[in-house]
């Protein structure tokens, strides 16, 4: 008994030692994740002004972003640069019901879709069409969904509630959150001209996660759809207008939260905010 008691305590001894060696190897292996994560950088934090960013956008200017708050929040938007800092700051006399994402035009007009619609009490919504040399010239596009119902009955609660919009050849992409009971996200269209309008159904897709951005390159050849953590990224689309008929490749943003707006820098760059207060960049 006495040598087998021994020969445990020098065992353990022996696994002490080597564990007080190799520990700072163990406690800096990190933590794996998908090789997609891998072009992930993040740029800056917000400015204390973007509480919960819900949209991003270039501007005409190198390195000068445009971005904007969620429901319950100012009808403001605020020009940053990379480095998160505020450059301006634009006071709009719009109502902010339910600002969700932004877009421009190749015109210098930017189109904010205050198109929130959670529980889908909203019929009518708007997009706000502003051009960012008249700031104080907004102009509004209304307009209701083409197949939204008057009486929606419980499994249709959630299907008219959209937070991505892109533009593309004068006329702009709506896409819904797939949150509905046939997990489905509708895709809409509607003219960039101010008015009242019927949105129009176009197509739709299943990405079994609700879609929180959307973008489209400055050549029309890749579309990009954001969710929480990852992007649905359609490259090569012969046309944009039918993007949602091929495949989506999935690429995974470990670590980068809640993310809600996304834009491209360049052909082959992502812009993406988070609603924790980050700026990221994705190189494709």
């Amino acid at each position: 008994m006495k040598l087998m008691t021994k020969v445990f305590i020098l065992f353990a001894a022996v696994l002490a030692v080597a564990f007080y060696f190799l520990r700072d190897q163990f406690s800096d292996a990190p933590a794996a994740a998908p090789a997609s994560s891998g072009n992930l950088e993040r740029l800056a934090s917000l400015p204390g002004e973007v509480k919960e960013s819900s949209g991003i956008e270039t501007l005409p200017e190198k390195g000068h972003l445009i971005t904007h708050n969620d429901a319950g929040n100012k009808p403001y938007l605020y020009e940053i640069n990379e480095q998160g800092k505020l450059l301006k700051t634009y006071k709009l006399k719009l109502p902010n019901v339910d600002w969700e994402d932004l877009t421009r035009d190749d015109k210098g007009n930017l189109y904010i879709s205050d198109t929130g619609n959670n529980d889908n009490k909203r019929r009518e919504l708007a997009v706000y069409k502003v051009n960012y040399n008249a700031m104080n010239s907004p102009q509004a596009i209304r307009f209701t969904y083409e197949d939204q119902p008057h009486k929606t009955s419980k499994k249709d609660k959630i299907g008219f509630d959209s937070e991505a919009i892109f533009w593309y050849n004068n006329t702009l992409y709506l896409v819904t959150k797939d949150r509905s009971n046939t997990g489905e996200a509708r895709i809409y269209t509607l003219p960039d001209t101010p008015g009242t309008h019927k949105a129009q159904k176009a197509g739709t897709l299943k990405l079994k996660e609700p879609v929180t951005g959307a973008a489209i390159s400055p050549d029309a050849s890749i579309v990009a759809l954001l969710s929480e953590e990852k992007i649905h990224l359609y490259r090569d689309v012969p046309s944009p207008e039918k993007f949602y008929e091929q495949k989506a490749e999935e690429i995974k943003l470990d670590g980068a939260g809640q993310t809600e707006g996304i834009t491209f820098e360049d052909a082959k760059t992502l812009l993406i905010t988070s609603e924790g207060g980050n700026l990221y960049r994705y190189k494709l």
